[in-house]
């Protein structure tokens, strides 16, 4: 039975994609909001579409520029010296946008709903209007990303219109966190390319870029407290200043998007040892990094004294994957440090995890580690500890059971870099799998898709992360079955019909 709903899902999406007539029954817009309706009329836009702003946070330049880059998206197709529709009056000329809060923090959970009404003029107004009404600035975003989506270009009348109208929307997303991680150390992106995908996380309401700067193989980022760090980067001209990285945060925040920095420790930084040798036990015993040596320590909290300047968002990642702590016991002075405080290799590792939480929450930080030390010592973690799901399933509900609040991601739907998974797998990815009560699933902040780059470059970095990374954006914004049954439930009911045999 599942081979067959998979195949009836795979015509659908074919013929959706394939055809040339677009199906009237379906709704063009991605992520599907929560609640919608619409109706029968066609509606133009005005070229010279104006925008009105109102409420306490109306005057907000993240606004402001907001509607002039959707603006340039919406009619990129036009122009204003040239027009074949020669049209007078369009049926939308000014677009209402009333923001009621002027607070534009933005932090984890923030307020991202909004209502969208778009209706042709009744008559009593001159000139058709659109409106979004949104509690803060960024619900005003996914707003603005869901009118451009309502607005297509017709090639024939070469005039922008609204199918499908009324329009009545109102939206929020189903969970808090919606990431998209970025493995730059593997591979280094220039920040223009960082930049691109950022900007297109926009248009699939994706809202925390997790930057994975820093890993074994290259050290990119300045650090001013320890400036010899970055001479772990490949070259000289394959770094990002300090400059570039405040440039990649504000660039995020006008698009509503919070950037969560990882340093991962104490595993996958061998890198380090290139600017400062002591951070290695030894020449031959290179990651993981010294516990023995307190300048480790030094050197970490200089690092996020340094980026707590640049990243404000209120989560920090200190990975903890994929520690094989064997060369510990074979370098003659962590060997001693380990019997004189009567440990074992896995006891300092867990002794290096929790201090290395201990300085990122003396910055002000929520530390984020991956599974694994959630496998490991989960009775020993510090109980703000947000852990990150990776090698399976089951892994949120064991988390949330014992208070912890998880991310999902899965690397068996949600590791971009897996190229043997089709786009309809990442659709049975499921963040609250298992987790029933209601109190522990609000544990579930939401989910990341990860693109790792071992194996992917600037040449085809946006190719690899999309189109599945959209899936399980639908996802993260709404249940699965909403999702289906909207988008594909005429399709599956009339080609049901045909009884189509399945081997």
């Amino acid at each position: 039975m599942k081979s067959y709903i998979l195949l009836l899902l795979t015509i659908c999406t074919f013929q959706l994609y394939s055809s040339a007539e677009l199906d009237d029954s379906l709704t063009y817009v991605w992520p599907l909001p929560a609640k919608f309706s619409s109706g029968n009329n066609t509606l133009s836009v005005d070229p010279e579409l104006s925008l009105v702003l109102g409420g306490k946070g109306g005057d907000s330049s993240i606004v402001k520029d907001g509607f002039d880059r959707y603006k340039k998206i919406i009619f990129k197709h036009s122009s204003k010296s040239y027009s074949v529709n020669k049209r007078l009056v369009f049926d939308i000329g000014i677009l209402k946008i009333a923001v009621l809060s002027d607070n534009d923090e933005l932090q984890l959970g923030v307020d991202e709903s909004y209502l969208l009404h778009v209706e042709k003029r009744n008559g009593q107004s001159i000139i058709g209007e659109a409106y979004i009404e949104a509690n803060t600035v960024y619900g005003a975003l996914r707003g603005l990303e869901t009118f451009s989506q309502l607005c297509a270009f017709d090639y024939e009348t070469k005039a922008v219109q609204i199918y499908k109208a009324p329009w009545y929307i109102l939206d929020k997303p189903r969970f808090a966190f919606r990431g998209l991680l970025l493995d730059t150390s593997r591979h280094y992106l220039p920040v223009g390319v960082i930049k691109q995908i950022i900007e297109s996380m926009s248009y699939a309401k994706l809202n925390v870029f997790h930057w994975h700067i820093i890993d074994e193989e290259s050290f990119p980022l300045e650090v001013p407290s320890y400036p010899n760090l970055w001479k772990g980067s490949y070259t000289k001209w394959e770094r990002y200043t300090v400059e570039d990285a405040y440039e990649i945060v504000n660039f995020a925040k006008m698009r509503g998007i919070n950037v969560m920095a990882e340093i991962d420790v104490p595993g996958h930084a061998e890198s380090w040892g290139t600017g400062y040798p002591d951070l290695w036990p030894s020449p031959s015993c290179r990651e993981p990094l010294d516990v023995a040596n307190n300048f480790t320590f030094d050197v970490i909290s200089g690092i996020m004294t340094d980026l707590r300047k640049i990243f404000p968002f209120g989560l920090f990642h200190l990975g903890g994957d994929e520690v094989n702590t064997d060369c510990w016991n074979s370098t003659s002075h962590v060997k001693q440090w380990l019997l004189d405080h009567n440990m074992t290799t896995k006891e300092a590792y867990q002794y290096f995890v929790l201090r290395a939480q201990e300085i990122a929450i003396s910055k002000g930080w929520t530390p984020v580690n991956w599974e694994e030390t959630f496998n490991t010592f989960a009775s020993n973690l510090n109980p703000r500890t947000i852990v990150h799901n990776w090698l399976g399933g089951g892994v949120c509900a064991k988390a949330v059971a014992k208070g912890f609040r998880c991310i999902f991601s899965n690397q068996g739907f949600w590791y971009l870099d897996h190229l043997d998974v089709p786009w309809y797998e990442v659709y049975k990815a499921e963040p609250l799998e298992g987790i029933n009560d209601t109190s522990m699933q609000e544990l579930v902040l939401g989910g990341e898709v990860c693109m790792w780059a071992e194996r992917s470059d600037t040449s085809v970095v946006q190719q690899t992360i999309w189109p599945r990374a959209a899936a399980a954006a639908a996802l993260m914004e709404q249940q699965r079955d909403h999702i289906l049954r909207k988008y594909y439930l005429n399709c599956i009911a009339s080609l049901a019909l045909l009884q189509m045999p399945i081997e």
